[in-house]
Parts: structure tokens; C-alpha cells; sequence
């Protein structure tokens, strides 16, 4: 009978690997869409950019 640390462990790494496989597939929507659509794609990073870069300036 495995104890409570290597189900812990197998939950774990069950977990993970589902959460691997979702960031799998966002990453590949994501290129299919920069590929579908690039003048989108690239006003999409522009703005994100503009937003991160206001919200987290040095001074």
C-alpha cells in the first residue's frame, strides 16, 4: 500500500502534466492565430506591451 507522500507525489505529477498539456495547447492557438491573422497578432502585442510597460515603469 503506497503511503500519503507518493500519492501526493503521483497527484502532483499527474497535475502537472495536465497543466503542461493546457499550456501546450494555448501556445499553439496562439500561433495558429499570429499565422492567420498577423496585423491582429501584432496590435494585440503592441497594446499588451503598452499596458505591462505603464503599469510596471522604474519610477
Amino acid at each position: 500500500m503506497p503511503d500519503v507522500a507518493e500519492r501526493a507525489r503521483a497527484e502532483a505529477a499527474r497535475v502537472q502534466e495536465g497543466a503542461q498539456e493546457t499550456i501546450d495547447n494555448i501556445i499553439c492557438q496562439l500561433r495558429e492565430y499570429a499565422r492567420e491573422k498577423p496585423e491582429a497578432a501584432a496590435l494585440w502585442c503592441l497594446g499588451i506591451g503598452f499596458v505591462l510597460g505603464w503599469k510596471l515603469k522604474p519610477w
